[in-house]
This record gives structure tokens, sequence and C-alpha cells, in this order.
């Protein structure tokens, strides 16, 4: 089958580092850190009270303030970063099948604020059932495709992928299978998510899954370093343009990037742990390089899912090194969750950003705060320690990888 090629056209980004895709690289080149003390609510009783906000953010400062209301937290990132997303890729409306244009979009929770904030009325007014009538349509996790594609008048298909904190991957993936086999012309996708709430972080401090730093929450987020102890929770969302090449050449459009592979897998081990002989890892990047037929040799960046928890950090270098064989210590390997937390079903989203970044000003963003090797790694390895790297780069992998054992790779390359 003759398949179509797809490249990205526009970007949006709303993120713990910066509320513009301008603002965000700036920070990921200078090797910022989002994380600071919780400010949504009082989380002196939590075990962790930081996390990687938005920060400087109102939505009626991007929204009708009434539309507003009627939206979770994670749907309003969501549109906003659609928005930005839109007039970045200067698409006319008028001009374009809408027919042919659609939205696929990911979060692993979606409304849990909303879900939290209606349960506590329900039981602080003794339990008198009287709900906001959007509870449902604020709380469930595909009205933000729901939302976007009403805004814009996008016909074409339109559904939110959950997979966990491979979400948004998974979303970007679809998108890209749903063009190339030319179903659609143009998609935004990408993802949201807004968790931190008392729920989000009482949830994971349950599972001792969070970072406990709180006397030094700007060094909490240590991927691969020896004294990493969970990931820090974070918030926002990215929107990509997703469009068929020849109609995206047509139009005169900027392009960022050619996407031009995926992959997905399961670890079919565990609830929450990864395999630990990177099972799942290993075959999703196989699947990936094999989708998009390039050779592992061409690959120059690994934007990793590197989240600082013990065992997936480790999971996933031992991963690499068997796709990757001798080719590995060529690579530059980094986690941009060292700056901005983890975005759950949104991460996959702005680390595709930080990897058109580093295709479009060819720097490699750095996994900041390491302070001690941990012996249980290959010190060979290139993790771009605490400094952005300048270097050719060509062809970048994104991995992203969730509870239940979902695992997601997709591959972009800088057009010829």
């Amino acid at each position: 089958m003759n398949l179509k090629r797809v490249v990205v056209t526009g970007l949006g980004a709303l993120t713990p580092i910066g509320n513009s895709v301008e603002e965000y690289w700036e920070n990921l080149a200078k090797g910022t850190s989002g994380a600071g003390p919780i400010t949504k609510f009082d989380a002196s009783k939590f075990k962790t009270q930081f996390a990687c906000e938005v920060k400087n953010f109102k939505a009626e400062d991007y929204l009708d303030r009434k539309e507003a209301r009627k939206m979770d937290p994670f749907t309003q990132y969501g549109m906003i970063t659609a928005e930005q997303a839109i007039q970045d890729s200067k698409l006319d409306l008028s001009k374009i099948n809408l027919d042919r244009a659609g939205v696929i979009w990911g979060s692993g929770i979606g409304g849990l604020k909303t879900f939290q904030d209606e349960v506590d009325n329900f039981v602080s007014n003794d339990r008198n059932p009287r709900f906001n009538p959007f509870f449902i349509p604020k709380m469930i996790s595909d009205i933000c495709a729901g939302l976007i594609s009403i805004k814009y008048g996008f016909r074409g298909p339109n559904f939110v992928t959950v997979s966990a904190c491979a979400s948004a991957t998974n979303a970007l993936i679809d998108a890209y299978n749903y063009i190339r086999l030319g179903k659609a012309d143009i998609f935004i996708s990408g993802g949201s998510e807004a968790s931190v709430t008392e729920a989000g972080i009482g949830g994971f401090n349950a599972m001792k899954a969070l970072s406990e730093r709180n006397d030094d929450p700007s060094t909490a987020s240590r991927p691969f370093d020896k004294d990493r102890d969970g990931f820090v929770l974070g918030e926002g969302g990215a929107a990509l343009i997703l469009e068929e090449y020849e109609h995206a050449v047509a139009r005169g459009a900027k392009i960022y990037a050619e996407v031009i592979g995926g992959g997905m897998s399961a670890d079919a081990y565990h609830m929450t742990a990864p395999h630990p002989e990177g099972l799942g890892a290993t075959n999703v990047m196989k699947y990936a390089l094999e989708d998009a037929n390039i050779d592992p040799t061409e690959v120059d960046y690994i934007n990793v899912h590197g989240t600082s928890t013990p065992l997936g950090d480790l999971s996933e270098s031992q991963a690499i090194k068997k796709v990757f064989g001798d080719h590995a210590y060529n690579l530059n390997i980094s986690s941009t969750k060292s700056m901005t937390g983890h975005l759950l079903g949104a991460a996959g989203a702005i680390e595709a950003l930080a990897c058109i970044f580093a295709l479009e000003k060819q720097i490699v963003p750095p996994t900041i705060n390491h302070f001690t090797d941990d012996d249980q790694f290959d010190s060979k390895l290139n993790f771009t320690f605490n400094k952005a790297q300048k270097r050719e780069v060509k062809t970048v992998l994104s991995n992203t990888f969730g509870f239940g054992g979902h695992n997601t790779s997709i591959v972009l390359r800088k057009l010829d």
C-alpha cells in the first residue's frame, strides 16, 4: 500500500516551564526546573508537598469566562494549546475539507479535580444529591477532543486515547496512522492533564510513587541519579497539528518535522512496575524503528520516559542497550521530566515538542539534577546530564510508558 507522509505543521504548549512553545523551548535549553511548593491547595498534611504546576495561569485570560467554567482544567489546557497550534499552523479553516480533519487527544485521568470537587460537595452537604449539571461532561476524558472539534468544526475521527502515561503518544500515533492510510488530511493531536489535586497527590503518595524531597523541590526529579526517590507530578498539555505532506506543501505550511514511525507494546507483567528486563520497552522501540523503516544507527537522540523512579529508569536504560547495541554509546539520551515533572497522560505531547526542539535547534535538552552516579547504569551512556548539548540531530525517538504495562514510541525526523 502506498502510505502517505505525515508532517508536523503547528505547535502549542502550556507547561510547568513555559506557557507557550517559545517559552518552553527557552527553558528546556536553560535546564530550568518547574518544581516548587504546591499552591493549588494546602499540601502540608501530605508526604509530598510540591509539584510542577503551570504558573501565572488564569483560564479567563485565554477562554470566555462562562465557557471556562464548564471545563475541567485538563480541558482548558487542551483548548488553549489547540488554539496555539492552530494559530501557529496558519490553517485557513475555510479552505480545508473539515470532513477530513479530526481530533485525537490523550489524557490518562481526565477531570480529576471536577470529580473530587463534586464528591466533596456531596459529602459536605449531608449527601444531598445536588450535583452540577456539567459534572459528567466536565469529568469524562473524551470531552476535550469533543470540544476542540466543536470549536473548529472538525468532523473527522474524534476520540481520546487512555493508556495511562502513554496516552498522548498513543494519540499522536493514531493520528499519524489515520493520515498515512489516507483516511484524513489533518489532525489536532496531543494531550493534557490536570492531576495536581489532593486526590492526585494523595493517591500517588499511597503508591509510594512520588518523590518526598520537600526540602528541595527543584532538584527532586533526578532521573538516573543514585538518589532518585520517585517522580514529581506535573500538569499542562501540548498540541501538534499533524498533516498529510502534500496537503501541507500545497498550502505553503511551515513544516517542523516528519513523523516516520510509531510502535506500541505491552509488558504483560505487573499493574505498576515495569518489566525487570525491559521487555516491553525493548519491543516497542524495535517496533517503532521497524515501522519507520530505519536502522537503529540513524537515531541521534532519545527522549526517554525517565521518570526518576528506581525501577523504571534502570529498565529503560537496559532496553536501550539491547535495541541499539554499540550505537547506544553514540546517542544522546535525556529525560526532560527532570525539568517538567511527569505530566502523566500529557507527557508524550510535551516530550514530542522537546524532540522537535532538538531537531529545530540542533540542541539536545538536558537531564538536570544529576548529582551522584549510580553504578547500575552504564557510565558510557550519554544521559546529557545537567547541560544541554549541541550536536547534529536528524532523527529522534520518544518513549512513554504507562501503568498497566502500556508502552509507546514515536520517531520523528528533520525534513530533508
